[in-house]
């Protein structure tokens, strides 16, 4: 198999006492969008947050492009891997263009300035998610929506090869959750990045991913391509609640049986 852009060996991920996966082999290539699923507290932002290089496993390993976090060092892992945690939060007043232009400091020197170049990708990033007529706007008086969507652009204009997204659609109403996620699909479709995020609408999940990974409350989980993993029966064992299906190929939605 060839390497992936993000790879676990291995892998067992917990809290405490308590396990959430054991020996999970994982491995996302450029172009793939995987979807984590799993009821609450099934371990999926502590799970992302290993293959962030954020958490330290219980056992195993995960590699960014081949390599260990620790080897490559927290610059370098940054122009490879972009992280959306799942709450944030703006202690500081700043305009939205000059927290967007955080997200390029991972390209730059110690001691150097934002150019002409990175303020350009930062506005572009805004306009991609539609806040380019709030660059000059205090953070602290954006609404919850919108500081999401100002953390996702962010992101994107960190540039990074592979996006760990917690909870993505946090905060946002319905036509910003289908812009989002057709964003980070385009991306990996066009652009041959790859994005793995925690999803909890499994309907969501068939439509804009290309694989999915379950997690169930024993530890276990079941990985696979979405046509594959995705089905009323597996996700009535993984949420506890017998499920139907509706629709077809890649509009498939989930119902209470």
């Amino acid at each position: 198999m060839v390497p992936g852009l993000l790879s676990a060996h291995a892998l067992s991920v917990g809290v405490a006492d308590r396990s959430f996966c054991h020996d999970l082999a994982l491995t996302v290539q450029p172009g793939e969008c995987l979807a984590i699923l799993g009821r609450n507290g099934a371990g999926k932002s502590t799970l992302l947050s290993v293959l962030a290089g954020l958490r330290t496993p219980a056992a195993g390993e995960v590699l960014l492009d081949g390599t260990s976090y620790a080897r490559l060092g927290a610059r370098v892992s940054a122009r490879i891997r972009g992280w959306l945690p799942q709450t944030r939060s703006e202690a500081f007043s700043s305009t939205v263009l000059e927290t967007v232009l955080v997200g390029r400091h991972p390209h730059l020197g110690r001691w150097d300035w934002e150019s002409s170049q990175d303020v350009q990708i930062a506005y572009e990033a805004l306009a991609l998610v539609g806040l380019a007529e709030l660059a000059q706007r205090d953070v602290q008086t954006l609404s919850g929506g919108e500081q999401q969507r100002l953390s996702i652009a962010t992101l994107l204009a960190q540039a990074p090869r592979l996006y760990l997204l917690d909870e993505p659609l946090a905060h946002l109403d319905l036509n910003h959750q289908m812009a989002i996620l057709e964003l980070f699909s385009a991306l990996a479709r066009n652009e041959g990045v790859a994005c793995v995020m925690v999803l909890h609408e499994p309907g969501l999940a068939a439509r804009f991913c290309t694989h999915a990974l379950l997690l169930f409350e024993d530890g276990t989980t079941q990985q696979g391509t979405c046509d594959e993993v995705i089905s009323s029966d597996s996700l009535g064992r993984l949420y506890g609640y017998p499920l139907r299906e509706v629709g077809e190929h890649r509009r498939r939605w989930f119902m209470p049986g």
